[in-house]
């Protein structure tokens, strides 16, 4: 923390600092005490780790920083990273941190201004008194002056007179860029800008015909014009849709463990694609996302928007101990306040679960005000149905159930009357039974009968299934010698469960192995057989099977074994002859004991009367369980919290410290007013309270920060480098008071709108600017980061399937509903994702709609760097693999798309070879190829088919690259 008798006087200037030698330290040395005061102690928490996190802490503060270098410890500046230690302590001139950070043209940071004189003598200072970490090491003096905790700037776009530009953005940039001494770059082609705006607002190409109509269409406002009409295209909500889909780490599968999917939660993803179509207010998305249920009731559209709270992973593996069940609950509730924080504030709230935020101003205590916001919120699935068909199915499912009721009472009534009869003869009556089937063994013995065929057939299983399952079946010949004669025979089964990925697993030769290790399970309905044909002709007299002869399941899963059945032979596998049933068992389940016992105390008519009601009884359940079940989402499930939320000391569950109350973030109360409710206000209450403060206009860090999402996906790179990171972390803006102005225009001329802002943005100049590479200007802005031109980009994993389809002529535009899946899902207690070719039609959909798993990324959307969902994502990665270029021209999904696109072409062509290249080219690229193109266009297709010439283009930066 720094010292109070700490003082501060001038930086030192720039020539007195040498680099070399003993007379350059002793100068630096006199100038850094003439900086920081004669008396001052430089410390690395109090003078040197504030500047290095506010200038470096975007690429070198949290686990995986870039070159594996951490700034915001000694330990780790010492320890260094791929280029070594970064700090020689008592050597500031041989410290790589040092070397980075000074000189004409500082190398780090990359993009923003470099440190200040003052922070890099601090630097030097601590250094060479020996760069001791100090008594306050463990600590980082956070500040509420950081300037995203600060109101809006009321910033006015500088005076020009320039002709470039055409709205107050460009004012702005103009204005950064002349400080740099850069200029803006010229116009881009109008073929560049359609397919550049086409894209950045659809996801998707412009076709062939639209680039030729732009190009030719001169008249004023014929670019306005182009992108009102993209801003109200459907495609527009899909392509953003997916934009925030990431940042809110929606996934459909609970991840973990079981990772099992949830069927149910696509309503989120399409509120999320419907509230961008419609333009909705982002202030009231927000206040949907955080309590849609408490303002609309009854609304299927806002209440599916809740989902946002439960979008994250969630662990369903059962803990049975209370220490373990709680820390699971811990991290739930951690996940919607991490979410929270980084999607709509821009703040790593969560890093303050078991201490004081190490570099924010947010405190431990903050962080479970939140949390007790959230105390109420479960992950699961509620009821997502119309009322009046809600009300409907209530009505006929209390008939049914009352039915069902009152013929159950009537049977209880009966039995109450042979009670005393069922208590004295059960054991006559069960003796008079053979004992019942047995899942370690059952055996069924027989007169002795020559057979070369013998043969299991199954009617009825336990449980109700409508399969089998068996780990054995031998088959034993009679005499003194018996032996099993099935481990020699030919295995034949009337159906086996598909494993496609493990084709052996449950086949019918699994029985005749003389192991117990493996099974054969029949495929779903019965009846089933299982067939034995011996080597020869023997005499037998007893057959025996199991279901789980080893007991591996320990009694919690009964395997459904055969209960009805019969043992056949035959001598030529054409005529059978029964030679044992399953008649006179005992039945498998207590239920049905306990039936065959009433049935036979009762007399004739009460038997009867039993058997009427029994029979009524069972159609009531049969017509409730018939009755469309009402529709579910997976959009959280809320109930009012059963105690008082409390700090967890260090971040333990089990550690319970002082109590909290439901409360707002004591850190932004330089923005706006804070809430605190009582400790035992309604659940509901506590997240619309939390929502609408987050939501309200006086909220500066709110708009701020979807702005600069905005930006960021439009430009390639944002105003404040980190989106999800506003705190020190993540750094200063490049252009501060332009990303105000765009926040108050967005909260003030455009109400909250989106479409307005994105049409601000795509009119100025600074959009239409070309792409093309100036050497002279990224010598001084290599990252581009002042924006002197429009940066080329890689497609996402999205468009580049997207664009695939549409060229294609595949692309399948039906919206909403259920996903589909690029994997084959099977359960067996956890879930297993099996790759697929994805060349159905169901699979041609946009590829927002596929069924994203958590830890699953399937083709050509995982090698194009599509993120796992399993964390937010809100700036994606883009690599350049060889597993692209292979997945571009060998994959099935592209080697079936070429297919598709070359007969599309021959077909638009009337089936001329020659015209067909030209309408690829058309289709994929959107214009005439020229003569050379042609040329060896038509020489690779003579030598290797129309199909070769749809992969290479799809594999081409024309395609693959916006410019």
């Amino acid at each position: 923390m720094q010292s109070e008798t700490r003082t501060r006087s001038a930086t030192i200037p720039a020539g007195r600092i040498l680099k070399a030698g003993i007379g350059g330290v002793l100068l630096f040395l006199a100038a850094a005490a003439e900086c920081l005061g004669e008396t001052a102690e430089v410390t690395f928490d109090a003078d040197v780790r504030p500047a290095l996190v506010r200038r470096c802490g975007a690429c070198h503060t949290s686990p995986g920083a870039q070159q594996d270098l951490r700034v915001d410890t000694v330990e780790a500046l010492l320890r260094g990273g791929e280029s070594g230690p970064a700090v020689i302590p008592g050597d500031p001139d041989a410290s790589l941190v040092v070397l980075q950070v000074t000189g004409e043209k500082p190398a780090m940071p990359p993009v923003g201004e470099p440190l200040e004189p003052r922070a890099v003598a601090a630097l030097k200072a601590w250094i060479e008194a020996g760069a001791k970490a100090g008594a306050e090491s463990s600590e980082v003096a956070t500040s509420p002056d950081w300037w995203s905790l600060q109101p809006r700037l009321e910033a006015a776009p500088p005076p020009t007179s320039e002709r470039w530009t055409r709205s107050p953005i460009d004012a702005f940039l103009l204005a950064a860029l002349r400080t740099k001494g850069l200029a803006p770059s010229p116009e881009a082609s109008r073929r560049e800008l359609i397919r550049r705006l086409t894209y950045d607002l659809h996801g998707l190409p412009p076709t062939a015909e639209q680039i030729r109509t732009f190009e030719q269409d001169t008249h004023p406002g014929s670019y306005e014009r182009l992108v009102d009409r993209l801003l109200a295209s459907p495609a527009y909500g899909e392509r953003w849709g997916r934009h925030w889909l990431d940042v809110v780490r929606f996934g459909e599968s609970n991840g973990y463990e079981q990772n099992h999917l949830r069927e149910n939660a696509w309503p989120f993803r399409d509120w999320v694609i419907g509230a961008f179509n419609q333009d909705k207010p982002f202030h009231d998305m927000i206040v949907e996302q955080l309590a849609g249920d408490q303002i609309a009731d009854g609304d299927l559209e806002i209440e599916a928007a809740t989902g946002f709270l439960v979008a994250g992973p969630h662990d369903t593996v059962g803990i049975k101990n209370p220490a373990g069940e709680a820390q699971k609950r811990a991290n739930h509730l951690d996940d919607m306040i991490m979410a929270t924080g980084s999607a709509f504030l821009g703040l790593t709230v969560h890093c303050a679960r078991c201490h004081d935020h190490k570099f924010d101003p947010i405190s431990n205590e903050d962080y479970y005000r939140l949390q007790a916001v959230f105390a109420g919120v479960w992950h699961g699935s509620r009821i997502w149905e119309e009322p009046e068909r809600l009300a409907t199915f209530r009505a006929a499912a209390a008939g049914y159930r009352e039915d069902a009721e009152r013929h159950e009472a009537a049977m209880s009534s009966l039995r109450e009357t042979v009670q005393s009869r069922l208590a004295s003869e059960r054991e006559d009556i069960l003796g008079a039974y053979r004992p019942s089937v047995d899942q370690r063994g059952t055996e069924e013995a027989f007169a002795p009968v020559e057979t070369r065929f013998i043969r299991l057939a199954v009617t009825a299983s336990t449980g109700g299934r409508n399969a089998v399952e068996l780990d054995e079946l031998s088959v034993w010949t009679a005499g003194r010698e018996s032996r099993n004669v099935a481990l020699s025979g030919l295995v034949t089964a009337s159906s086996t469960r598909v494993d496609s990925a493990r084709p052996d697993t449950y086949s019918p030769r699994n029985l005749v192995d003389g192991q117990f290790d493996k099974r054969w399970i029949s495929a779903p309905g019965l009846p089933a057989w299982v067939q034995i044909e011996l080597p020869a002709v023997e005499w037998i007299h007893r057959v025996e099977w199991s279901s789980d002869k080893l007991g591996g399941f320990g009694g919690r899963y009964v395997r459904p074994q055969p209960e009805e059945y019969a043992v056949e032979v035959s001598m030529d596998g054409q005529a059978w002859t029964k030679v044992a049933t399953s008649q006179g068992r005992l039945p498998y389940s207590e239920q049905d004991r306990e039936r065959l016992l009433l049935n036979a105390v009762l007399d004739s008519d009460d038997r009867q009367r039993y058997a009427h009601h029994e029979g009524a009884r069972d159609r009531a359940r049969r017509q409730l369980a018939r009755l469309p079940k009402p529709r579910t989402a997976f959009a959280g499930k809320f109930q009012q919290p059963d105690g008082p939320t409390r700090i967890m000391v260090r971040g333990d569950p089990m550690n319970q410290g002082a109590q909290v109350e439901p409360g707002s973030l004591s850190a932004l109360t330089g923005l706006l007013a804070g809430f605190e409710l009582p400790k035992d206000a309604p659940e509901g209450e506590r997240r619309l309270a939390l929502a609408r403060w987050i939501a309200s206009d006086q909220n500066a860090l709110t708009a701020r920060v979807i702005v600069n999402r905005i930006w960021m996906h439009h430009f390639g790179s944002a105003i404040v480098r980190n989106p999800s990171d506003f705190g020190i972390n993540g750094g200063e803006p490049t252009h501060p008071q332009l990303l105000d102005w765009l926040a108050a225009r967005l909260v003030r001329q455009h109400q909250w709108r989106l479409k307005p802002l994105h049409r601000e943005i795509v009119l100025s100049s600074a959009y239409r600017q070309s792409s093309s590479f100036r050497s002279e200007a990224a010598a001084v802005d290599r990252d581009n980061a002042y924006l002197w031109r429009f940066s080329p980009r890689r497609l996402s994993a999205e468009e580049v399937r997207d664009s695939v389809l549409a060229a294609s002529g595949a692309l399948d535009r039906r919206m909403g509903g259920p996903g589909f899946r690029l994997y084959r899902y099977t359960v067996d207690n956890v879930a297993t994702y099996y790759p697929s070719e994805e060349v159905s039609q169901p699979s041609h959909r946009r590829s927002v709609y596929h069924q994203h798993a958590r830890s699953v990324r399937p083709g050509l959307l995982g090698e194009f760097d599509c993120p796992d969902s399993s964390l937010p994502a809100p700036r994606r990665i883009s690599t350049t693999t060889p597993l692209q270029a292979l997945a571009l021209l060998n994959g099935g999904f592209s080697i079936d798309q070429s297919n598709r696109l070359a007969h599309r072409a021959l077909e638009t062509s009337g089936d001329n070879p020659d015209r067909a290249i030209g309408e690829a080219w058309r289709l994929v690229l959107g214009r005439d190829a020229t003569e050379e193109e042609l040329a060896r266009a038509k020489s690779l297709v003579s030598e290797h088919g129309a199909e070769s010439l749809a992969r290479a283009l799809f594999n081409s930066n024309e395609f693959l690259y916006v410019f």
